[in-house]
């Protein structure tokens, strides 16, 4: 347990000075934010999501003053076997009441079912598999931000639209890569598509380059990448060193956010399509959240990520106030009853099989001509309406649908 103790970095908040409340009169709370600090996904959450947490805590002192909020935070290394004995700890010997974040869906799916075990709450913001609100869904886990089938229909589907009927793909090699594969090929067979052949890739991947060869020897005309974070970056930074569009062949990077396009740069990026449920230049209530959130990060704007830990902790404090209580059951219950409101989704649910719903959002890389700043990077294609970009809650074979 001592590699472990090493991995939590303490990021303690005490709110009693902000809220005004003594410790007697606030109800006490601890959430941990547990996600990858170091590597190929620190930028999409690290630091930024514990960042997202403190400031919901902070927001949500402006309106209640009846819950004390501790945070904590730890490196789960993208590997399911720290996560879960990070996970264990916190709930064990540290009274965490919730965890946050969790990217990386084997780690998730690890979280979730020592959750489960434990009875305390994890709110996923970082994690694509469909199994979290499927067969392996829970009755003490929300799957907050997206998913593997809403960036599938939402990606695959413009893609086929665009005449990208065949499909080769370089699929990271864990449960997320997977599933976001197999949500894209059935998209693309109904669609009338074709998938010509697909790589599983090593997590994380450095060098793409070999895969990237077979991709271009295949004639798909669309190259998809079912990969995230600092993978995905180097897919399409080596696929613009071959040159492999300059032959007519489109990527399709499966899930991408603005901070790794504002990486990359527009130059390299331009013309990705691309699937998110949070862009911080979307309307007047992200660009204000981004615009705090920034100068507390070093000029860098939220993750779609790092923007659902901040609207679920904020649901699950306004389910703690309501209740005077931190009880597992009864805050979840409350949860997906009550609806969601906050300034990054708008108005949204939770479902039965713990899925929370709200628009996704289709976007296109701008050109470099096109941008008037660092961080203008994407326009607006199309807007998934909430009932249409999630999974209908009967087909994802959750046991907790039909329940209660």
């Amino acid at each position: 347990m001592a590699r472990i103790r090493r991995c939590i970095v303490s990021a303690a908040i005490s709110l009693a000075a902000v809220t005004g409340a003594s410790s007697a009169e606030a109800i006490r709370v601890k959430v941990g934010v547990l996600n990858d600090m170091s590597g190929v996904y620190s930028d999409t959450g690290g630091k930024g999501s514990v960042l997202a947490a403190r400031m919901a805590v902070e927001d949500f002192a402006q309106a209640s003053k009846d819950v004390q909020v501790e945070i904590v935070s730890a490196d789960h290394q993208n590997k399911p076997d720290v996560g879960a004995a990070i996970a264990r700890q916190w709930y064990d010997r540290d009274n965490v009441d919730a965890i946050l974040d969790v990217p990386t869906s084997s780690v998730a799916l690890a979280v979730s079912q020592v959750t489960r075990e434990k009875n305390r709450i994890f709110i996923d913001s970082g994690a694509g598999t469909t199994e979290l609100t499927g067969k392996q869904c829970s009755p003490n886990t929300i799957q907050w931000t997206y998913d593997t089938y809403a960036l599938a229909h939402g990606t695959a589907g413009a893609m086929l639209k665009r005449g990208g009927d065949t499909w080769y793909f370089l699929t990271a090699d864990y449960a997320f890569g997977l599933s976001l594969q197999s949500e894209a090929s059935a998209v693309i067979d109904k669609g009338g598509g074709r998938v010509l052949g697909a790589a599983r890739v090593p997590f994380p991947a450095n060098d793409v380059s070999s895969f990237l060869l077979q991709a271009q020897a295949s004639g798909a005309k669309v190259v998809g990448l079912a990969n995230a974070g600092g993978d995905t970056v180097n897919a399409v930074k080596q696929a613009h060193e071959f040159g492999l569009t300059d032959s007519g062949q489109k990527l399709a990077a499966l899930l991408i956010y603005a901070v790794d396009v504002h990486s990359m740069g527009l130059q390299i990026a331009q013309g990705l399509v691309l699937t998110e449920s949070f862009y911080w230049d979307l309307n007047p209530g992200t660009r204000a959240f981004s615009e705090r959130f920034s100068k507390r990060s070093g000029d860098r704007m939220p993750t779609m990520n790092q923007a659902g830990v901040y609207a679920g902790l904020l649901h699950y404090l306004k389910a703690v106030a309501a209740l005077r209580s931190t009880d597992p059951q009864a805050t979840m219950a409350w949860m997906k009853a009550n609806p969601t409101d906050d300034p990054l989704f708008g108005k949204g649910s939770v479902r039965a099989d713990g899925r929370k719903v709200h628009p996704m959002y289709l976007f296109e890389v701008k050109a470099p001509a096109e941008s008037k700043g660092a961080w203008d990077l994407y326009k607006l294609l199309d807007t998934i309406p909430a009932e249409q970009a999630f999974r209908p809650l009967g087909e994802g074979g959750c046991p907790l649908v039909g329940k209660g």
